[in-house]
């Protein structure tokens, strides 16, 4: 964990996640990262649960999410339990062979010691890319892993998957399915290298719900495409973005069968929900920040062209740095926009910062104050809202400024 915490991590801590029955979790430290920090993550669910997940597109990612997205695609074994092996410190990324051997050795180890099949077992990695990874480090582990696992282990869990990240990160929340209460519990890691297709860096939720797989996998895909795929740090697409969605079913309820389930509806609200806090968590955690900001695109004809737009802003360097700097320099959102692709009438466009409006129908407001602008920007959170007056669709983006923090984390990452 940094020494730093960042000024936007939860003045209540880390929440204090409910017990899910079926699920349990073991942290240690194996020696993969600096330090003596936790950076091995073992996670087990009972027989008859669900694991879906999502992943990065990159096209150089890690052997873990190799073996991961294939491994999904395969029919798990429901009398047998799932599991999940994450470390942190070692992405175990481009390192040929020897990488490969890791994933296998791992799957190999975790299927001894708690007597599964290698279709139920997962992997996750993340951390310094071209380094090998000493499967030894891990699989040395998997048996006192396995014998310490915990159902309460939320925070250990948390902590072992941080890298640059000042805080653990965490959400907690519950929905009433049948007159029975079904629990929604969710761990997040990352910090920077985040300008996901699919999630953030590595995220895993946890629920008692019982509900069929391929349900969940819409359900999941969906809830990500409007949280982890509308935020951005850096731009940069890690090469081990990995999110996870295990369900242990033992819930007393009866299964979830259709997307068109009132339940189903219901779930999918409240898994929005926990996306939702997630994504903000990491924005909240990103390298060097010192503004939370949110970009909103209004008038668009397509939800897409939104989102395209907003992450032209959002991604711009020119326009992070103006907010890092405090500069109302509205120029600079103006060239974000022209330079998304998408086609615009540049006469219809209007842009607010806050509630001060700075432009409109393609020129400078007749009301723009740059004093009352440039003490907006001295806020902590800041809203940039774009009207394209083109048609009535919107989106939000995530993110943060471009500070010399960010510049001294990973310029050292390595050291």
């Amino acid at each position: 964990m940094g020494n730093n915490i960042s000024k936007f991590a939860p003045k209540s801590g880390f929440p204090d996640l409910p017990v899910i029955e079926g699920l349990k979790l073991s942290a240690c430290n194996a020696n993969i990262s600096k330090g003596e920090k936790l950076d091995l993550l073992l996670i087990e669910a009972t027989s008859n649960s669900t694991i879906c997940g999502l992943f990065t597109k990159s096209e150089t990612c890690s052997h873990a999410v190799d073996w991961s997205r294939q491994n999904l695609k395969r029919v798990q074994k429901q009398h047998e339990p799932i599991a999940l092996v994450v470390n942190s410190g070692n992405a175990n990324v481009f390192t040929g062979l020897a990488g490969k051997t890791t994933v296998r050795e791992t799957i190999l180890s975790v299927a001894k010691h708690i007597n599964t099949s290698q279709e139920n077992i997962f992997v996750a990695s993340t951390g310094v890319i071209g380094e090998h990874l000493d499967y030894k480090k891990i699989t040395t582990q998997i048996q006192t892993l396995t014998k310490n696992a915990k159902s309460n282990a939320f925070f250990n869990a948390a902590e072992a998957i941080m890298t640059t990240d000042t805080y653990p990160k965490g959400f907690h929340t519950k929905l009433t399915l049948e007159k029975t209460n079904v629990k929604i519990n969710g761990i997040a890691k990352g910090s920077g290298m985040i300008a996901p297709n699919m999630g953030t860096m590595l995220v895993f939720i946890f629920s008692d719900i019982a509900i069929e797989k391929n349900i969940l996998q819409q359900i999941m895909a969906d809830c990500s495409d409007k949280t982890f795929n509308c935020i951005t740090v850096d731009s940069d697409t890690s090469t081990s973005d990995s999110l996870f969605v295990i369900t242990t079913g033992t819930a007393k309820m009866q299964k979830i069968t259709s997307l068109q389930d009132p339940r189903a509806i219901k779930f999918q609200k409240y898994l929005y929900k926990t996306m939702f806090e997630l994504a903000h968590l990491v924005i909240k955690d990103g390298e060097g920040i010192t503004k939370f900001i949110e970009v909103t695109i209004k008038g668009a004809k397509t939800y897409e062209n939104a989102v395209k737009i907003g992450k032209s802003i959002a991604e711009s360097p020119l326009v992070k740095t103006a907010f890092a700097g405090e500069d109302p320099n509205w120029g600079r959102v103006v060239m974000a926009i022209g330079k998304s692709g998408i086609k615009i009438n540049k006469e219809q466009i209007s842009i607010c910062f806050g509630d001060n409006i700075v432009a409109v129908n393609g020129s400078i407001s007749e009301n723009y104050n740059e004093k009352n602008v440039a003490n907006y920007m001295k806020n902590d959170f800041l809203n940039i809202s774009v009207d394209l007056g083109l048609g009535k669709e919107k989106a939000s983006i995530y993110t943060c400024d471009l500070t010399h923090g960010y510049i001294s984390i990973n310029a050292d990452y390595r050291s």
